[in-house]
């Protein structure tokens, strides 16, 4: 009995240690970590600053952020691709979620603002055709719908009293001639013919106007004009008894149960609008409320300080709700059909190009740059850059984006993973390895180039007793963090510019480790002296 609780106490420890021993096999198996994990510290704003234990940005001042960098076996093919690989526990932090590339029917919405305006075929302008004087204001006040041909004002003219009787006579003399001189007749009919036609086109007197007179035989003093349309009076500049000019307006006259709306439409969207496309607007003071329209017309000149091209949509307004000079808000529904797809929180803009992140395999993502058509609220078309099935990072993209940078081998440029150079990448030499022995040169000294970027590259450098080193520095970026160079141990503090070269030579006289920091103590390196 004892036997067995020991036997049972013995296996609960091997397995706790990671040991299974199984009967009759003769051998131990310890279980293995499937992945090697290393842990550094980082700044979310400033990924350049790593640490190997916790503190705050010596740039920003934030807590750094504890990180995992993965030992993959791929981890070379997938730095060459700019690429980067996330941990099960990583991706589930970051909420890194895929969805597939696929075909689908999108309606784009183009949004414009526009202005409702008067349709120019249903509006008329009523000018004075002769000098006289306003007798009388049949239409008085603007805004007053008239019907066509009702009466709009009566004007009073000396030149069209003379111009009746003219007409009048002529008509007398030609009703009075007998017959026996043709010649005679003929040319009195052409003055009446005259008389009337001037009447009528220079005074602008109806046939009915004419007719009445010719009945009553009288010279006619005023004459009484009509409205051409049907409308609503948007202009009147005249009073009763006011003298008038041949060729002043006296009233403006539209028909609103029609109107056009000029719509302001971006540049970039120029592409989706063509004539008989269907138009919806709103107005604040319907709220809700569309209203149905189409294109007729598009302005063949892009306006110059806006970028925007006028576009001319017609309206029915049977009761008048849309008044002119009234703001709207246009939405032009446009079907694309077919188009390959992602969603939109996929997308990282750089501002010159834009970047997916595709799993290229489980947990493993490269940057995709890619060519955009139309934009919805959810989805956009993807033109070029993208296969139908592949897998994309509909969220936690910036994450990724922010992760790609960290497991770079400078440790700082955020955008080498897209083929985009830092614009203050100024390294002039290849970065070491990260563990360099030093070799002694013609003149007995040993030189090693050390690349300051986020950390010391390389960090490790094994150098012999009594043998002088040279440590070449070079500063690639601008932290505030590692101007300086400081050898606690031998009481050594060398300032480093930014971009320059800095040579700290020593002579180990004993065997063990020279360590070196950064003045704030963020980034590291040590020299392991050898007898």
């Amino acid at each position: 009995m004892k036997a067995k609780i020991f036997f049972g106490v013995a296996i609960l420890l091997l397995a706790s240690l990671g040991v299974w021993y199984w009967p009759g096999s003769g051998k131990i198996t310890t279980q293995q970590p499937a992945e090697t994990e290393h842990e550094y510290y980082t700044c979310p704003m400033h990924p350049s600053v790593i640490s190997d234990r916790p503190g705050a940005c010596p740039v920003c001042g934030m807590a750094l952020v504890k990180k995992t960098a993965q030992q993959e076996i791929d981890s070379k093919e997938l730095a060459a691709l700019g690429g980067v690989s996330l941990s099960p526990t990583q991706r589930v932090v970051a909420n890194v979620s895929t969805v597939l590339a696929e075909r689908r029917n999108l309606s784009k919405d183009i949004s414009a603002v526009g202005v409702v305006s008067v349709a120019e075929p249903l509006q008329a302008t009523v000018a004075a055709r002769f000098r006289g004087r306003i007798e009388k204001l049949h239409v008085s006040y603007t805004g007053e719908r008239v019907a066509k041909g009702a009466p709009l004002f009566d004007l009073y003219s000396p030149d069209l009293v003379s111009a009746t009787q003219e007409y009048l006579l002529a008509t007398h003399t030609s009703g009075t001639e007998d017959g026996r001189n043709s010649a005679l007749a003929n040319l009195q009919d052409g003055l009446k013919n005259a008389a009337r036609e001037r009447l009528r086109v220079h005074f602008g007197l109806t046939d009915e106007q004419i007719r009445e007179m010719d009945k009553s035989g009288t010279a006619q003093s005023t004459t009484t004009f009509f409205s051409p349309i049907a409308g609503t009076v948007l202009q009147k500049p005249v009073m009763e008894g006011q003298y008038v000019e041949e060729g002043m307006v006296l009233y403006e006259l539209s028909d609103l149960s029609r109107v056009w709306v000029y719509l302001d439409v971006y540049e970039r969207d120029l592409r989706f609008v063509h004539l008989r496309q269907d138009v919806s607007v709103m107005a604040d003071a319907y709220p809700g409320e569309n209203f149905s329209g189409r294109v007729t017309f598009i302005d063949p000149v892009i306006n110059p300080e806006t970028r925007t091209v006028r576009v001319r949509a017609e309206f029915q307004n049977p009761y008048g709700r849309l008044k002119p000079n009234m703001y709207v808000k246009a939405h032009v529904a446009i079907p694309i059909e077919n188009a390959l797809v992602i969603p939109t929180s996929a997308i990282l803009s750089t501002g010159q190009r834009d970047v997916v992140w595709v799993e290229i395999s489980k947990d493993s993502f490269v940057p995709r740059e890619v060519m955009l058509g139309a934009k919805t609220e959810q989805f956009s078309q993807v033109v070029r850059g993208l296969s139908e099935g592949e897998m994309v990072a509909a969220t936690g993209g910036y994450l990724i984006d922010s992760e790609s940078s960290l497991q770079l081998p400078t440790g700082g440029d955020p955008h080498a993973g897209h083929g985009v150079s830092s614009p203050k990448e100024v390294q002039t030499e290849p970065a070491p390895a990260s563990v360099q022995f030093a070799k002694p040169g013609e003149n007995g000294i040993a030189t090693v180039p050390i690349l300051v970027k986020g950390k010391y590259l390389p960090e490790e450098i094994h150098v012999k007793v009594g043998e002088k080193v040279r440590l070449d520095f070079f500063r690639d970026e601008d932290a505030d963090c590692t101007n300086e160079v400081v050898f606690e141990g031998l009481q050594l503090r060398k300032r480093l510019p930014a971009r320059e070269h800095t040579i700290v030579e020593l002579t180990p006289s004993s065997a063990g480790e020279i360590p070196f920091a950064c003045g704030m103590g963020m980034i590291r390196g040590k020299l392991i002296v050898h007898k």
